[in-house]
């Protein structure tokens, strides 16, 4: 009997690496499930409950991390938080990686393609982009994960969804197309691509695209209530906002998703150079997608 592929999991307390981990599971892996010692008690103890071997580690210590990776097919992080996590922690769990000899690596990126931006219009894929410059020149295979969105986020009341104004707003035009696929699909797919030794070093998907027009008739259609198409503004004056708000409140640099960082991922959707193409859908037959309309429906 062939032995289970092993993946180590950073970040599976969190609700994508816990949900990568099931999926994992589900598919026959054995998981090393790396979790910071001072992890809450009943994460750890659904992550056991699932299956997976847990791994309490010291995120800043070398040597722990990599005897916890020796051995996995596949290092996956879905760490989050800011340059102290994003930079630092997945530049010790990289290093692990390559000192405990595993062939393959996917980094926490989980976005629209933020490669194709210029630095210094979203604060948090500057981060990704400066992991990935040490990424990039590391002995390991790579293997990007890109989902557009989370479609979730439509649900949160994100001037983009605004369900107590009934309205959609947009920036610049109300044709651009978007990328939105559910944290669920997200893990689905990377928990196979994890398993998949010849993944190239980008896979884009996407469970659902719209425009903000296509958005407001969906969303109207779903939750049986008409919902207003609204131009908020420019993307330039959306910019604008966005350096007044974060300039107004300094503290707001120590969260991982202030308002203002929100408003960032917002223009840059609306902004069309990160959309998704093409796409890999088609790469795991045996997966299936949600549309916007019924993740909308599922909430009314």
């Amino acid at each position: 009997m062939m032995a289970m592929p092993v993946i180590a999991v950073a970040g599976a307390t969190g609700k994508l690496g816990g949900q990568i981990v099931a999926n994992l599971r589900a598919r026959g892996a054995d998981v090393c499930a790396l979790v910071r010692s001072g992890a809450a008690a009943d994460k750890v103890e659904a992550l056991e409950r699932s299956g997976a071997r847990v791994a309490r580690v010291d995120m800043t210590s070398a040597d722990e991390l990599a005897k916890a990776c020796v051995g996995a097919s596949c290092v996956v992080s879905a760490l989050q938080g800011l340059r102290d996590v994003i930079v630092e922690t997945q530049s010790m769990l990289l290093d692990a990686a390559i000192a405990a000899r595993v062939p393959r690596f996917v980094p926490s990126d989980y976005a629209i393609d933020f490669m194709k931006l210029p630095a210094g219009t979203n604060r948090n894929f500057d981060l990704r982009r400066a992991f990935h410059e040490r990424l990039d020149t590391a002995s390991v295979q790579a293997t990007s994960i890109l989902n557009g969105c989370f479609t979730e986020v439509l649900t949160y009341g994100t001037p983009l969804l605004d369900f107590e104004n009934k309205r959609v707003g947009y920036w610049g035009s109300a044709d651009q197309k978007m990328d939105f696929t559910t944290m669920a699909e997200t893990a689905a797919f990377t928990a196979a691509a994890a398993l998949d030794a010849s993944t190239p070093k980008v896979l884009r998907v996407a469970g659902d695209q719209l425009t903000a027009r296509e958005l407001a008739d969906v969303a109207s259609d779903a939750t049986g209530t008409k919902l207003e198409l609204v131009r908020m503004g420019s993307l330039d004056e959306l910019t604008a906002w966005i350096q007044r708000e974060r300039a107004a409140d300094p503290a707001s640099e120590a969260q991982v998703f202030p308002k203002w960082q929100a408003s960032q991922y917002i223009h840059d959707m609306f902004d069309g150079r990160a959309k998704l193409q093409p796409l890999d859908n088609a790469r795991y037959p045996n997966l299936s997608w949600k549309s916007v309309r019924d993740v909308i429906a599922a909430l009314h």
